[in-house]
């Protein structure tokens, strides 16, 4: 079987390999090893390969480099327009040579996916809608517009559109879906932990402002001076670092939160194993994997109650979820740090549910997928 990748995701070329964002990369390469053939459609970049890029596994591929585009700004979208015409074309060439498409939403390459592959009614696909499906989140209008087209089941044909989360209402072709890091085999005890004496939180994600990390810096402030023995590690770069390194200074932080900047995944494995928290008050999310993997490892996940964060944390019974309000979410973690039976049952339920959510699974999921179109 071909199989056509249509993706926003930014390459990296490395002499034959092509490498890009690790998690996206981890996820493609259990769905290619079900094809004979890859074709990936995707934007090139000049930078250096870091610690959270990974190569793809086949040998057997053919790279088609597009532009990147944007729709932020009178200039980028005149670009965008400029551009979409030869990306489009693109894009029909690759999906006219596959015999399964598969388009990576949401995003600007993916939304014109969303539009070529209407031409091809008769070919199987999918779509991995990564970001949040909820019908009722205020979301970017190219964003909306994708998930129309991949609902509509007249100009949609023959393709399951993976999502996170179940939605009152979905179309026939919406199909709840999940994601996964670790596998059966990585499973082990729960590692023992008390309140008694040093307690760690965690994040991981991105430094943008969409991911909330100074709020995040700001609660754990809040816990100290309040007395509690709290310390954070961040994991991640982006555009806020010098922000939050500033505020980090400035408030006499040094010694208990770090910024550690992108780190490799045995890394990041080993700061779960070690907190007692996972910390994420993201404005949007589709499946947060890092919560996910927090709960794998037994940390207490605290998250904002955005897509199916709700039914991840099982609405509070295996976790917190943040109001945006320092006081109160302070006060609700609070709560948390002065029971520890509190905290042992919700690090328990979290293990227990995170970890039906494995690799193994998530395999034999995609094997579905690909079977159900043969």
């Amino acid at each position: 079987m071909k199989f056509a990748i249509i993706t926003h995701v930014p390459h990296i070329q490395s002499q034959n390999q092509y490498f890009a964002y690790g998690p996206y990369v981890n996820e493609m390469n259990i769905w290619v090893k079900y094809c004979d053939e890859i074709i990936i459609v995707a934007p090139i970049q000049k930078a250096e390969i870091t610690a959270i890029d990974c190569p793809y596994n086949s040998n057997n591929r053919q790279f088609v480099s597009i532009s990147q585009i944007s729709l932020l700004g009178f200039r980028a979208v005149l670009n965008a327009i400029i551009k979409a015409p030869k990306i489009s074309w693109q894009i029909f060439k690759a999906m006219n040579q596959a015999d399964h498409i598969h388009l990576r939403c949401p995003g600007n390459i993916g939304l014109l996916g969303c539009l070529v592959q209407i031409l091809f009614r008769g070919k199987p696909k999918t779509a991995k809608y990564a970001g949040n499906w909820d019908p009722k989140a205020k979301q970017p209008w190219s964003y909306l517009f994708q998930k129309w087209i991949l609902s509509n089941t007249f100009l949609t044909r023959n393709m399951q559109v993976l999502v996170y989360g179940q939605w009152e209402g979905s179309t026939k072709n919406i199909r709840p879906f999940f994601t996964a890091t670790y596998s059966e085999a990585d499973k082990m005890p729960m590692k023992l932990l008390d309140l008694k004496t040093k307690i760690n939180f965690v994040f991981v994600g991105a430094l943008s402002s969409g991911k909330n990390p100074l709020y995040v810096i700001q609660l754990i402030e809040e816990l100290f001076r309040k007395g509690y023995d709290v310390f954070l590690d961040l994991y991640g770069e982006g555009l806020e670092r010098k922000v939050l390194e500033h505020y980090v200074v400035s408030n006499g932080l040094e010694g208990r939160i770090v910024l550690h900047g992108n780190q490799n995944k045995e890394t990041v494995k080993k700061a779960y194993q070690n907190s007692h928290f996972v910390l994420l008050p993201s404005k949007s999310e589709g499946w947060p994997k890092a919560i996910a993997e927090g709960m794998f490892w037994g940390c207490v996940p605290v998250a904002t109650a955005v897509s199916c964060v709700p039914f991840m944390l099982d609405y509070g019974e295996r976790g917190l979820l943040l109001q945006m309000n320092l006081e109160q979410d302070t006060q609700q973690i609070e709560t948390v740090l002065n029971n520890e039976t509190v905290f042992d049952s919700k690090r328990k339920k979290a293990v227990e549910w995170s970890q039906k959510y494995t690799l193994d699974v998530f395999e034999e999921e995609i094997k579905k997928c690909l079977d159900n179109e043969k």
